[in-house]
């Protein structure tokens, strides 16, 4: 039976690197909202982004129910920073009758810290990722609660 594997992390936690080796070894799709967002909006969305994201993610879950029901695994290569998101993820599937699992990619402060410089020295030569300046890490921050050891059906060290 095909399944959906919900990616669950920090910004920079390494979720899509994960995903893509999940996606080797199952024969999965992947769905990310990032890479949908940054093709249909390059130049960026300004006071739009979330308004996008909330329509993105509604048509990538529409999406998922399409592709499991080939009987092809799917990849949600999301954040899912809050608990209040994986639990209305959870249930939208619960609903569908399709199997979840979150697996959560762990990472400690000073590996977090070293990729987002990492990533953010990156960004000017690949347009495929987000800059993550102060205003995105303070919302980030603001917003991410890790999952509780009941919510991670994997957790993974990043």
């Amino acid at each position: 039976m095909a399944k959906v594997i919900m990616t669950c992390g920090k910004l920079c936690s390494g979720k899509s690197t994960y995903a893509r080796k999940l996606k080797d070894e199952l024969g999965a799709v992947i769905l990310s909202i990032d890479d949908l967002m940054l093709a249909l909006f390059p130049e960026g969305t300004g006071e739009m982004h979330d308004t996008y994201v909330r329509r993105t993610e509604a048509y990538l879950l529409e999406q998922s129910l399409q592709i499991l029901a080939t009987g092809t695994d799917v990849i949600l290569d999301w954040g899912l920073w809050t608990r209040e998101q994986r639990d209305r993820l959870r249930a939208f599937y619960a609903e569908h009758r399709a199997a979840c699992e979150v697996h959560y990619l762990r990472i400690s402060e000073e590996e977090w810290n070293r990729r987002i410089r990492q990533r953010n020295e990156r960004q000017g030569d690949d347009p495929s990722v987000y800059f993550v300046d102060e205003g995105l890490l303070r919302k980030f921050e603001s917003i991410f609660e890790e999952p509780a050891a009941e919510e991670a059906d994997v957790v993974v060290d990043a």
